[in-house]
């Protein structure tokens, strides 16, 4: 007669390893039965969904498989490097920003991290329109790094454990992940997201060697595993400045960049006013720094042609920079802290492969950093990614069911655009499991979809970077809104709580009302009211107006009007802004709007998955090609695959009218 023991999680009767030929009993709540196998050899852990990686990506993605109720395990190389930053400690920026409010609102943890180590706090472009201002913190890396440590580790549902993933294949349904130490962890569903680390190569100047970044292991033989599984893989390469000792700058030749004086959180829980505890530099560099790179450019394994991987477009190195803009005098960087706790200072703008020697001759070429002390050298990585348009709007492979990428696997760059794509895989993957529906957010409703639509569609030739101009929607997708776009959807998944959402309804109903009392308010003029009009440099009242068609007035704001409007209730200062902003540009929003409208309607015309476009007459023969490998789920997609006329989109019309 056999021991028996109970699942821990669900009590069932369970013959332990050893015994009965290594045979396991099916148990609910690991969902055996459903990976369509009626026996199977117990592996070290059984599991519904298993992240590889534990980036921004990773963690997004296991923390939200892990509250939609599926069993969980994320794998890291290290435990120390959850969450890292090897780049810039900041988080938000152009766009960036609009990232991290969407994550918040469909439930993910980015923005509680950053508002939580928030170091200093600025609203970028407030010079231009609502719809490209971005928030951005410098941030305590690794009191970050830190936070997000403890998120995972006390999220109900997921093990995270400190293992290498040398190897994963799929049998009877069911996923293996290999560790390097030969153990077997299985599941339904796998969420890749390896960042740097996969075939990651570091190159300074002459040499270079495997490496993760930060000097971590790089994951080499799970890259060759992806390749025999047969994963479209591509070289990118990045990099990062070096950091210097803070005693070693002589900070009497910078300028200084203070954080605002109303700070903005990230996320929308966040109650406690976020301080700025530190400033930050500006520089430039010089002709002599110039003259260092450019006799010493052919030390550099980008220009030596040792590096064969594509670098990113929108943060290139500065013996790049030198290069492209050979016309330009200087190049702006930025001095920043990367944390409370150690005097290490983030060169931003600065980031190269050369040899340290050059590194350390070019650094002192400029007035601050006359005496300057690296603590760690700048270098270059070069690492394996997917191409992309091997993936579904899910984030789902194609060819491969139950697989999914996130963050750089994907061919994109950024901390945030990693975390967004993390939590979009993470949700997916849970809900796939689950037998559900998949989310799939449109270009309309966030720059989240964006992004994944930019990915699936149109691929990327370079590491993909979030920018304001890449959505055709800005004005309706400002990061102001993310919560009234995404929060219902988010709620509705389970990921924000009843006690959150009850406030954004409350949030809601008060601008709604607001602005139905503002178009409702006429104001009559003043000598007060019209003063205040012509020392904001615009015309005075003759008659009463509506309150509403007075704030539309360029010279004029919501706040301005204060003091003559007595019926106003108080407002959150959130709410004022979203009064204003909708009220100001009414016309504009109204416009993109049946933008938007016309799009979802040629989203709402699916494409058959089996559909044979060689067989479609009067397509031309690079749009076949060019469908046959991105196969769109609709038409909206496929007007937006480069090398797609809108004639052909006529002809898919009407051959699917038929």
């Amino acid at each position: 007669m056999f021991h028996v023991e109970q699942c821990k999680t669900c009590a069932e009767e369970i013959v332990p390893r050893g015994t009965m030929e290594n045979k396991i009993k099916k148990c609910s709540t690991w969902n055996i039965s459903q990976f369509g196998v009626e026996n199977m050899e117990e592996p070290l852990g059984c599991y519904e969904v298993i992240v590889i990686g534990a980036g921004h990506a990773g963690v997004e993605a296991a923390l939200a498989s892990a509250r939609l109720g599926c069993r969980t395990a994320m794998f890291t190389i290290s435990l120390d490097q959850i969450a890292n930053m090897p780049c810039n400690p900041s988080i938000g920026g152009t766009a960036k920003g609009h990232l991290v409010r969407e994550i918040d609102a469909l439930g993910g943890e980015m923005g509680k991290a950053a508002d939580k180590n928030t170091l200093q706090s600025r609203m970028l472009n407030l010079g231009k329109g609502p719809a490209v201002h971005s928030l951005r913190a410098q941030i305590d890396r690794r009191a970050y790094s830190g936070y997000m440590k403890h998120a995972v580790e006390k999220q109900s549902g997921l093990d995270v454990k400190q293992c290498e993933i040398t190897d994963i294949y799929k049998e009877d349904g069911v996923w293996h992940c290999i560790t390097k130490l030969g153990a077997d962890f299985s599941c339904k569903a796998v969420v890749l997201a390896t960042g740097t680390f996969l075939g990651g190569r570091v190159y300074v100047g002459e040499v270079n060697y495997p490496s993760g970044p930060d000097g971590n292991f790089p994951a080499t033989e799970l890259a060759e595993a992806l390749k025999r599984l047969g994963l479209p893989l591509r070289r990118f390469k990045t990099g990062t400045p070096a950091r210097v000792a803070r005693g070693s700058i002589d900070f009497s030749h910078l300028e200084v960049q203070e954080g605002d004086s109303r700070t903005v959180p990230f996320s929308y829980s966040t109650k406690k006013p976020i301080k700025n505890t530190v400033v930050c530099h500006i520089s430039y560099t010089n002709d002599e720094t110039k003259r260092v790179i450019l006799e010493n450019i052919n030390r550099s394994p980008l220009y030596a042609g040792v590096i064969e991987g594509v670098g990113p477009r929108y943060c290139p190195s500065i013996e790049d920079k030198i290069v492209r803009f050979a016309d330009k005098k200087r190049h702006q960087f930025f001095i920043e802290p990367c944390g409370i706790n150690t005097e290490e200072m983030y060169l931003q703008g600065l980031s190269s492969s050369l040899p340290e020697e050059v590194q350390q001759k070019l650094y002192k070429t400029v007035p601050c950093l006359k005496n300057v002390k690296m603590i760690r050298n700048a270098y270059a990585i070069e690492y394996d990614c997917v191409d992309p348009l091997a993936m579904r709007a899910t984030l789902e492979m194609k060819n491969f069911p139950y697989l999914y990428g996130a963050g750089q696997f994907n061919g994109s760059s950024g901390y945030e655009e990693a975390a967004a794509q993390g939590l979009i895989a993470g949700i997916n993957a849970a809900l796939k499991v689950q037998g559900k529906e998949p989310l799939v957010l449109s270009r309309a409703s966030s720059y989240i979809g964006t992004l994944i639509d930019d990915l699936v569609t149109k691929g990327c030739s370079d590491p993909y970077r979030m920018m304001t101009s890449r959505s055709e929607y800005r004005l309706l997708l400002r990061q102001d809104n993310a919560d009234e776009r995404l929060m219902p959807t988010g709620y509705s998944l389970g990921l924000i709580s009843g006690e959150e959402y009850e406030e954004f309804l409350l949030f809601r109903e008060q601008k709604e009302n607001e602005i139905k009392r503002v178009k409702n308010t006429f104001i009559a003029p003043s000598d007060g009211l019209n003063m205040c009009l012509e020392q904001a440099g615009t015309a005075p009242m003759t008659t009463g107006m509506r309150l509403s068609d007075l704030i539309k007035r360029p010279q004029v704001s919501y706040e301005m009007l204060a003091p003559f409007d007595k019926d106003r209730p108080a407002l959150d200062y959130s709410v004022k802004e979203k009064v204003e902003t909708e009220i100001k540009y009414e016309g504009y929003i109204t416009r993109q709007q049946a933008q938007v409208n016309e799009m979802l309607r040629l989203e709402n015309r699916t494409i058959p998955e089996n559909i044979d476009y060689g067989a479609v007459y009067g397509l031309r023969l690079e749009a076949v090609e060019k469908l046959n490998k991105v196969r769109p789920a609709n038409i909206g997609q496929a007007s937006r695959i480069s090398g797609v006329s809108p004639a052909d989109v006529s002809v898919l019309l009407i051959y699917l009218s038929k």
